[in-house]
């Protein structure tokens, strides 16, 4: 009998012995894992931008500041994230570039932008320690009110209404028709007048680079041919004519990855400068106009 006890308790013991082990195995697998999950997620630096604030029930009024919130992963609080409004995927406005501390307030909106309900807002991390991988976020559709626009705009219609067919009211601006290049619209989204003829227009990519090619033509004429936007601005001269309207347009030879192609444009006449965002596809071109003053 006693030797029967001595052999059932030496069995126990065996077992939990093998048990605990088992177990300390075990744990010891897990920290492994999370030890290499950790390694690995640091030696990769994946970076990641989220835009939390606005989303899909936010409503900016024009007239109002509006606001910006994000969080991030792997991005340094010394490093900087510019932050655009798009319409359609067509950036309106480039609402800023701000220090990684997680929230931008008082941003002005332009005036000009108008009513709708599918606005977004697009942050892209600026240079990144992996310019392989650049991280980058466009937020869910929100929506944008301009009352004073809307305001402004029934008021025209209501005139439109009451006025006699054919006449034209003398404070009426003419809207001139859209042209044509190559079987793409034109149309003219800025006027610019300069004191001298001789200009200088720079052009480099707005936002983010996604291989846009295109080129810029001044009167019909090419002053910039099948160039990749980058960052880096592209330098030319050109001369305008005086006496007459000058049209400088952008055409687009692809939608790069992020259509439309969206091109950055500072002219300069060397006392005076203006920057200019222009946009096109493969339909459309947008066009400034620039006169020299008389």
């Amino acid at each position: 009998m006693k030797h029967t006890f001595i052999t059932i308790l030496l069995l126990f013991l065996s077992l939990t012995s093998f048990a605990h082990s088992s177990l300390e195995a075990s744990h010891t697998f897990h920290i492994s894992d999370v030890h290499y999950q950790v390694f690995n997620d640091t030696l990769n630096k994946k970076t990641k931008i989220e835009v939390t604030y606005p989303n899909s029930s936010t409503v900016w009024t024009i007239s109002e500041p509006a606001k910006i919130e994000w969080e991030t992963i792997n991005i340094a609080s010394e490093k900087s994230i510019r932050f655009f409004l798009a319409l359609n995927d067509m950036v309106v406005q480039e609402l800023g570039t701000f220090k990684n501390s997680f929230s931008a307030d008082d941003i002005v909106l332009a005036k000009n932008i108008s009513t709708g309900d599918s606005y977004q807002v697009v942050g892209i991390e600026l240079f990144p320690d992996n310019k392989y991988q650049i991280a980058k976020y466009a937020t869910s559709y929100f929506s944008i009110r301009n009352p004073e626009a809307d305001a402004r705009k029934a008021a025209y219609e209501a005139r439109n209404r009451e006025k006699p067919a054919g006449v034209k009211a003398p404070s009426e601006k003419t809207i001139e028709p859209v042209t044509q290049f190559d079987g793409r619209n034109i149309s003219y989204v800025e006027e610019v007048v300069f004191e001298n003829e001789d200009i200088t227009i720079e052009v480099w990519d707005h936002g983010r680079q996604d291989d846009d090619i295109v080129s810029i033509y001044l009167n019909g004429k090419t002053v910039i041919s099948k160039h990749l936007l980058t960052y880096r601005r592209k330098q030319v001269t050109c001369t305008l004519e005086k006496g007459k309207p000058n049209d400088l347009f952008l055409y687009a030879h692809n939608l790069g990855k992020s259509p439309p192609n969206t091109v950055s444009i500072e002219i300069t006449d060397g006392s005076t400068s203006k920057k200019i965002i222009l946009n096109s596809d493969l339909k459309s071109c947008e066009a400034v106009k620039i006169s020299v003053k008389q």
